[in-house]
């Protein structure tokens, strides 16, 4: 039975990412004054010592954003752990596993392991970088299970900015450069989950697409669609120009994935569902031959149950070679300090 994938609700983004308040967006304001107040007294607690921050003698970099939704921190992420692969250190990652079971205890992640139970993003960070990754709640957990069980000598917080239990040595601050803060409002009525002013607190900004005076540019390029069914059967992009198809998206950002499609001139009828969706067969089945692309995201929770039709795009981040120079001066001093 073919699904529409539809959307589920109305779309924030409408709301969020505009000049003018929606009725809606003013309604919510009183709540996202509260939020606000509340992260700024929690942060508080940890810069006074009140609440604890435990801190490693490995080097810990955390990679997180300051808004909800899409930025590329997961492409960051993988970009990240390759390079200090290359430099000679031995990365581990640690994450909390949105869009699985909620772990209170750490949980390693294998290649092959269930995405319901340990989310995409996860399964994503090791097949790709063939690193240990560990879940859990509690990061601090989590990076002492890196740590005891492993021989790694860096581990890497993904999306872990607002962590401060977790002390860090680096901070990167990932931003979309194209959707920037939208309206600027805290959650729920706009997209922010701290403060913009911790643009100039973090170690490093990377921007997605456009990057601002001060910040780092981070290209996410992918030319080439790999079969769910057959890995060893690619096509590029440009196979499909001026071809119909149907675009299934469950990330925090689809409309970027679908105007990647489209610049390559590509037919798309968009299929989005909310972000780290479990799906079922029936939600990629549209009852027609069309080809079905998706995301590399997407596709570890439809591999399973995917045929001929279905297609995703793998994606690789470039960042500055000035970005790699600062980054490794930075590391030289940590290790120094530790």
């Amino acid at each position: 039975m073919a699904n529409s994938g539809a959307n589920s609700g109305p779309d924030i983004d409408y709301h969020w990412y505009r000049s003018s308040y929606t009725l809606l967006t003013v309604l919510l304001l009183p709540l996202s004054w509260f939020f606000h107040l509340i992260v700024n007294i929690r942060r508080a607690l940890y810069c006074l010592g009140i609440k604890k921050t435990h801190h490693f003698p490995t080097p810990i970099i955390v990679v997180g954003n300051i808004t909800v939704g899409g930025t590329g921190k997961t492409p960051f992420v993988i970009w990240l752990a390759s390079y200090l692969k290359k430099q000679g250190w031995r990365p581990g990652i640690v994450s909390r596993g949105v869009g699985g079971a909620e772990e209170r205890l750490p949980r390693w992640v294998d290649e092959n392991a269930d995405p319901r139970q340990v989310g995409d993003e996860a399964i994503l960070l090791r097949r790709r970088t063939l690193c240990p990754v560990v879940i859990g709640v509690d990061r601090v957990a989590a990076v002492k299970a890196l740590l005891e069980k492993s021989d790694c000598n860096i581990v890497i917080s993904d999306d872990g900015l607002q962590h401060y239990r977790l002390g860090r040595d680096i901070e990167i601050l990932i931003v979309d450069g194209a959707r920037r803060f939208g309206n600027k409002n805290f959650l729920p009525a706009g997209p922010l989950r701290e403060s913009i002013s911790r643009l100039k607190q973090v170690d490093f900004v990377i921007s997605q697409q456009q990057a601002e005076a001060g910040e780092y540019l981070m290209l996410l390029q992918g030319n080439d669609l790999v079969s769910l069914k057959d890995a060893s059967q690619k096509k590029p992009l440009a196979h499909f120009k001026n071809t119909k198809v149907h675009g299934v998206a469950a990330i925090g950002n689809p409309k970027r994935f679908f105007s990647a499609l489209r610049a390559e001139e590509i037919d798309v009828v968009p299929h989005v569902f909310p972000d780290h969706y479990l799906y079922q067969k029936n939600d990629i089945d549209f009852g027609d031959a069309l080809p079905v692309m998706m995301t590399e995201k997407d596709a570890v929770k439809c591999a399973r149950f995917a045929d001929k039709r279905h297609w995703y795009l793998p994606v690789d981040a470039k960042l500055d070679d000035a970005f790699e120079e600062r980054l490794l001066k930075k590391l030289k001093m940590t290790t120094v300090d530790n």
